[in-house]
């Protein structure tokens, strides 16, 4: 169990993406590659045992997933059954999400679950752009049906994808399926399921920002992005009336944690702001803050 007083962080944004036990997708390989590139860090992936210790080091506890685009690009998933393991094993730093292609249907929608009621899932990874999926497509509600039953948190991938970039046609990435808007329906939907952009969502920041002030069930996570570099808007209601829907988020491996937190610390977050960007926030959305 995460001990809340002792993690400085809660990190709700961890690829893990090399298996435990399989050989990494060459073709899932080439979308990291292109990845590294465009984050201009080393192509070196850390092993889900390395990225443990790291976040244990830096007394950040995290919510780790990988992304299951099976349909999207062709690419074998790492199983989320190692994702869970992985947990298990190390429950004072990991919190487990899963991640299911939507287009698995009803089979998708068992796996999930399965997954929540016998491998201790917390939540749940989408990635459109890489699934190949409109986020509103009724393709998904099987899947999204489970999720909200439980009420658990699911991460939407929204604005640019550095998944693709500089490949051939994106790598056949259709960046349009990142538009935060697309989530609206689903927030309207499934009330009981928690949404979580993630991302500053550039090229459509201000959507994403609007539907977390309208929505009571949205929420923005910060990752894959500097602070440094933030649209000044983002700043403003961080400080402002989203004080309580911003989540700390890194993208690690392509941006540090430690790096994250110390640029956000140089960018005009209040003073009283970083405490619940950095834990708070994250902590309620899913579930681990303490009752009083």
């Amino acid at each position: 169990m995460i001990d809340t007083d002792n993690i400085v962080a809660l990190d709700v944004h961890v690829h893990a993406e090399t298996s435990c036990t399989d050989p990494e997708d060459p073709v899932m390989g080439q979308y990291f590659d292109a990845a590294s590139s465009y984050f201009k860090v080393s192509r070196q992936r850390p092993s889900m045992a390395e990225t443990v210790a790291y976040y244990r080091e830096q007394k950040v506890a995290f919510c780790l997933f990988t992304v299951d685009c099976e349909a999207g690009i062709g690419a074998r998933r790492i199983r989320n059954e190692e994702i869970a393991q992985l947990a298990l094993d190390n429950p004072d730093v990991v919190i487990p999400f899963a991640s299911i292609d939507p287009h698995k249907g009803k089979l998708g929608a068992r796996e999930a679950r399965d997954l929540i009621e016998n491998h201790g899932i917390r939540g749940f990874k989408f990635h459109p752009p890489m699934q190949n999926f409109d986020p509103g497509d009724k393709l998904a509600y099987p899947l999204y049906e489970v999720i909200a039953e439980y009420g658990l948190p699911a991460v939407f991938h929204t604005g640019h994808s550095g998944m693709g970039t500089g490949m051939k046609g994106g790598g056949g990435i259709r960046l349009k399926y990142g538009q935060p808007i697309l989530v609206d329906d689903v927030a309207v939907d499934f009330p009981e399921m928690k949404f979580i952009l993630a991302h500053p969502s550039w090229p459509w920041t201000d959507e994403s920002l609007s539907m977390a002030l309208h929505k009571e069930n949205v929420y923005i996570d910060l990752s894959g992005w500097s602070p440094k570099y933030f649209p000044p808007q983002v700043v403003r209601y961080a400080n402002g009336q989203l004080s309580d829907k911003m989540l700390f988020g890194s993208d690690f491996p392509l941006i540090r944690p430690d790096a994250w937190i110390a640029a956000a610390r140089e960018v005009g977050f209040k003073e009283a702001v970083m405490p619940k960007l950095l834990k708070e926030n994250a902590l309620k959305v899913l579930g681990l803050a303490r009752k009083n």
